[in-house]
C-alpha cells in the first residue's frame, strides 16, 4: 500500500496555516507505523527549498489551453522530514515565493494538477492512492475518472480532506476548456451554480471525503457556504476525522524554540520562566496573566473584532493583565491592532507577521490563548496552546467544540463561550483573570492538558483503515 499526500503546503517546506502542518506531520505518522506515504506540492521558493539538497526525478511537458509548459519533479535528499518529499516546478506559475494569493491562482493550481497527473501517470509503480487535501487537488478525481489522457490512473483511489470549505476553487464554466480532454456529458461534475467548484467536483468524484474534525462535518450539513445539499447527498462517503498535532515539534520538553525546556511536572515553573523571558522584552509585568492570540488576522478567525474586544477588556479590567497578538492578515485588522500598542502601553503588543518561533515561545510563555473564532474546522493552536499548558479560551465551534471542555464541567480545562461578540471575548477574558488568582486550580489543568494525547496516532490509524477499505475494493 503507498499513499501519496498532495497539497499547497507542507511544513517545514511551506506553511500558511494548519494545513501545513497537517500535511507535514500525518505522512509522517503514517510512515512510521508502516504505512510507506510521499507528499508532493508545488515548488515555492522558500527559505527551507534553499538549504536543502534536491534530485531531479522527472521532467515533462503538458498543455494547458493554449500554454505548452514543461515542468520538473524534485524530491528531497535524505529523510530528514520522515517521509519522501516531491515538488513540482512550472516556470513562471509555481516558482514564487507566497504560497497563494496572486491573481492567477486558479490556473497556477490547475497547472499543477494536470503536471502531478502526467508525472504520476509516468510512475513504474505508481501510489494506491491518493490522499488530497483541499480545493486546490480537487480537480484531480475528476481528471483521474473522466480525463482521456489518465485513463490509465482509474485503479488509484482517491481520498479527499477539507481543511476549509469556505475556500472552494471557484471558476467560471469556460475554464473547464482549459482540463484535458473529456466527454462533454461529464461537465456537471466539475459544475455547481453553473460555475466549476474544484471543492464541490472533488465531494462528488473522489471515492472517500473527509473533514479535519467531526464537529466540522456535522456544520457543513446545515453551513457549507451553498454546499449544503451536496453534502447531504454524499454523506454516505463522508467522515470526520480529528487532526493530531506533531508531538515531536511540539514538544515544550524539547522544543529548541524556547528560553526555558519544561515538562509536565515542573510546568508552574516552567511556563513562569518563559513568561519572565517574554515579559522582560515587552516591558511587562510577569505576575499578571498573559494572554496571547496567535494566528491568520482574518474574518474566519474573528480577528476582526480584537481590536474593539481587547480594548472593552483593558476598561472592564484595567491593568489586570498582559495581551500580545501575533499574525499577519487582512491590512485594516492589522492597521486597528496596531494603533492601540499606544493606549496600552506596558500591556499590550502586537506583533504584525508570521514568526513560527516566536509562536513556540508564546505557547510556552501564555497563561491563556484566545480563539474567537467564527469558523473552525479543527484548529490546531488550542492542541498546541494544551501541550505546552496554556489554557484555551474559545468559541465552541467546529474542532474547537470537539476539543475544549469548559471548566464548569467535571474535569473542564478551557474557557469556552457559545456566542461570537465583542462582550463575550472580553467576559472570556475576565473569566480567564478570575481563574488565574486560583493557583491551585491552575496548576491542576495545566498538568491535566498536557496529559492528553493529541498527538496523530489516533488520527493516523483511522486514515488507514479509510485506505485499506477503499485499495481493496478498487
Amino acid at each position: 500500500m503507498k499513499i501519496l499526500h498532495i497539497g499547497a503546503e507542507c511544513y517545514p517546506m511551506a506553511k500558511v496555516g494548519g494545513l501545513g502542518d497537517v500535511v507535514g506531520a500525518l505522512p509522517k505518522y503514517q510512515v512510521s507505523m508502516g504505512v510507506p506515504c510521499a507528499v508532493l506540492l508545488p515548488m515555492h521558493r522558500t527559505f527551507f527549498l534553499q538549504q536543502h539538497q534536491w534530485d531531479v526525478v522527472h521532467k515533462g511537458k503538458i498543455c494547458i489551453g493554449n500554454a505548452d509548459l514543461d515542468f520538473t519533479v524534485i524530491k528531497k535528499s535524505g529523510n530528514s522530514v520522515g517521509f519522501d518529499l516531491y515538488c513540482l516546478d512550472i516556470f513562471g506559475l509555481l516558482d514564487r515565493e507566497k504560497v497563494y494569493g496572486y491573481d492567477d491562482d486558479y490556473f497556477r493550481f490547475l497547472a499543477f494538477q494536470v503536471a502531478a497527473l502526467h508525472w504520476i501517470a509516468s510512475l513504474e509503480q505508481p501510489p494506491d492512492l491518493l490522499h488530497l487535501h483541499d480545493h486546490h487537488t480537487g480537480l484531480m478525481p475528476f481528471m483521474i475518472k473522466y480525463c482521456f489522457a489518465f485513463s490509465q490512473l482509474k485503479n488509484i483511489s482517491t481520498l479527499f480532506t477539507i481543511h476549509n470549505a469556505s475556500y472552494q476553487g471557484i471558476m467560471d464554466e469556460e475554464f473547464r476548456n482549459l482540463l484535458p480532454a473529456f466527454d462533454d456529458w461529464k461537465t456537471g461534475m466539475l459544475l455547481w451554480n453553473n460555475q466549476i467548484n474544484s471543492l464541490a467536483c472533488a465531494i462528488k468524484c473522489a471515492d472517500s471525503v473527509t473533514t479535519v474534525s467531526p464537529g466540522y462535518l456535522s456544520e457543513l450539513y446545515n453551513n457549507s457556504f451553498g454546499l449544503e445539499q451536496l453534502f447531504h447527498q454524499e454523506h454516505q462517503k463522508c467522515k470526520g476525522i480529528l487532526n493530531g498535532i506533531d508531538d515531536e515539534v511540539w514538544n515544550p520538553a524539547t522544543d529548541r524554540m524556547i528560553a526555558v525546556k519544561y515538562e509536565q511536572e515542573i510546568v508552574d515553573w516552567g511556563k513562569y520562566a518563559n513568561k519572565m523571558h517574554v515579559c522582560n522584552t515587552f516591558g511587562f509585568d510577569a505576575e499578571l496573566p498573559l494572554i496571547v492570540f496567535i494566528g491568520r488576522l482574518v474574518w474566519e478567525k474573528a480577528a476582526d473584532l480584537l481590536s474593539s474586544a481587547i480594548q472593552d477588556a483593558f476598561r472592564l479590567f484595567p491593568e489586570k493583565f498582559n495581551c500580545i497578538v501575533l499574525g499577519n492578515g487582512d491590512a485594516s485588522i492589522e492597521q486597528d491592532l496596531t494603533l492601540i500598542n499606544r493606549d496600552y502601553h506596558g500591556f499590550y503588543r502586537s506583533q504584525i507577521k508570521y514568526d513560527e518561533a516566536f509562536s513556540h515561545q508564546l505557547y510556552a510563555s501564555a497563561d491563556f490563548l484566545l480563539m474567537p473564532s467564527r469558523t473552525e474546522p479543527c484548529g490546531l493552536n488550542q492542541l498546541y496552546a494544551m501541550r505546552y499548558g496554556t489554557i484555551p479560551i474559545v468559541r465552541s465551534i467546529g474542532g474547537l467544540k470537539d476539543t475544549v471542555v469548559d471548566i464548569s464541567a467535571k474535569n473542564g480545562f478551557g474557557i469556552c463561550f457559545e456566542q461570537l461578540s465583542i462582550q463575550e471575548i472580553a467576559n472570556g477574558v475576565g473569566r480567564a483573570i478570575e481563574l488565574y488568582g486560583n493557583n491551585k486550580q491552575v496548576t491542576q489543568i495545566r498538568k491535566h492538558m498536557m496529559n492528553i494525547n493529541h498527538s496523530w496516532q489516533k488520527s493516523a490509524n483511522e486514515y488507514i483503515d479509510i485506505y485499506r477499505s477503499l485499495i481493496s475494493s478498487s
